[in-house]
């Protein structure tokens, strides 16, 4: 039962909606599992923030869990 964790920053509502059913679609498909089977949550983090809030603890701080790493640096 996988639950999806998406930072994202300046979206709307329609676009979270579409980024969702289109993530839930690939797992289903990747895993062989039913979509409801899969939770996923979109949280909205303020472009000032993204260092502090997502890419520090989540990029630098977690290397063994990041299996697609951002063309971008920050730092």
């Amino acid at each position: 039962m996988p639950h999806i964790i998406v930072k994202i920053v300046g979206q709307s509502e329609e676009d979270k909606k579409i980024i969702a059913a289109a993530l839930t679609d690939t797992l289903s498909k990747t895993l062989g599992i039913s979509g409801d089977f899969i939770s996923l949550s979109i949280e909205d983090v303020l472009k000032d923030n993204w260092m502090e809030d997502v890419y520090k603890p989540e990029i630098i701080e977690k290397p063994k869990n990041l299996y697609k790493k951002p063309g971008y640096d920050p730092l």
